[in-house]
């Protein structure tokens, strides 16, 4: 199953909308700001509440917590100075261990349990500009793969704006 995803859907007014690739909304991305961490919520179309990613503060690496009914089911981090590779880890709830691997910058990754690929991040099947496709080869966990590509690109941004801060 394909999903269409904005990636500069996180302004401060924007509310977005995760669509299948038939256009058919599926989740809202509402952002909250708290006084510490960030957090979003995804809303299904009848408003239920699917799950929530919350950005932790004050860590030495990026780390993103999704929660779905109150527990947590899936922490993602990211060193915060790799040299090599930019890559993430996330561990689920059942104790899997994923990695997200490839070019992280230009929205073309991979979502793998070892070694399998769970769904295919790429920018380059939509023409929309500010677009990006999320394919998932996992269906039993699609919510969750679409969740951890928001994940990324809330982190990827965050670093690009680091980055034009220090300039």
């Amino acid at each position: 199953m394909r999903y269409l995803i904005r990636d500069r859907m996180f302004a401060f007014h924007e509310e977005a909308w995760i669509e299948t690739e038939h256009r058919e909304k599926l989740y809202k991305v509402n952002r909250r700001f708290l006084r510490l961490r960030t957090t979003f919520d995804f809303v299904d179309t009848h408003g239920e509440k699917v799950a929530s990613i919350t950005k932790k503060a004050f860590t030495l690496h990026h780390t993103i917590l999704v929660k779905q009914d109150g527990a947590v089911v899936a922490r993602i981090s990211k060193r915060a100075f790799r040299i090599f590779s930019d890559r993430f880890k996330v561990r689920l709830r059942d104790g899997r261990r994923l990695r997200i691997v490839g070019n992280l910058w230009d929205h073309e990754f991979d979502i793998q349990h070892r070694g399998t690929t769970l769904a295919h991040i790429s920018r380059r099947w939509f023409t929309i500009r500010d677009a990006y496709a999320v394919d998932v080869l996992s269906p039993e966990d699609s919510t969750l793969l679409v969740v951890l590509a928001v994940c990324v690109d809330h982190i990827i941004q965050d670093r690009k704006g680091e980055q034009l801060t220090n300039l």
